[in-house]
């Protein structure tokens, strides 16, 4: 048997989009510490795989989706690490029909809906600091609710949830989704 790691699905944004979100991402890092990551929208979250299995899950889910449009919601913040400091999304249809079907693919089932989101910032932060965090996005960038992007790659990323630091995180592979 091969060995077995942990992977999730990731929703890249454009370059562009992908560049305002990284400012964003550093400026709150300056102020509020946490480990880097790339601005990502996960589709299938955390589950176990060989390295094949997920390469060719990854293929077979993309051959049969089309690139997709997300839009901010606001800037939020969560009660756990890995959803400190994000960007809630509105819940359109084929964002939550791209997560179904990503995660049939890769028979991954979790028991809390589907909550999509952008994270700007992981840590353990207190209710005080999470208050700033969001004002000072908010302040940053006040042109982030409403922000609509297309999503046209999924990548493959290994992403051991263990490792807080985020230094064993890695991007395995992407595939581009062809609107026809």
């Amino acid at each position: 048997m091969a060995n077995e790691a942990v992977y999730s699905v990731w929703a890249i944004p454009p370059q562009d989009v992908s560049g305002r979100f990284t400012k964003l991402m550093s400026a709150l890092r300056s102020e509020f510490g946490g480990p880097h990551f790339e601005p990502h929208i996960t589709v299938v979250g955390a589950i176990k795989l060989t390295p094949d299995d997920a390469l060719n899950k990854l293929r077979s889910a993309c051959e049969a989706l089309k690139p997709f449009h997300v839009t901010v919601d606001r800037v939020a913040t969560g009660t756990f690490f890995y959803q400190c400091v994000y960007l809630l999304l509105h819940p359109q249809s084929q964002l939550l029909q791209t997560n179904q079907h990503c995660c049939s693919h890769f028979s991954y089932t979790t028991s809390t809906p589907y909550m999509p989101h952008l994270s700007l910032l992981y840590g353990d932060l207190s209710d005080e600091e999470k208050q700033k965090a969001q004002d000072i996005a908010n302040a940053l960038d006040d042109s982030l609710c409403g922000l609509s992007f297309q999503i046209s790659q999924l990548a493959l990323y290994k992403t051991d949830t263990e490792d807080k630091t985020l230094k064993s995180w890695e991007k395995i592979a992407e595939c581009t989704l062809s609107p026809n």
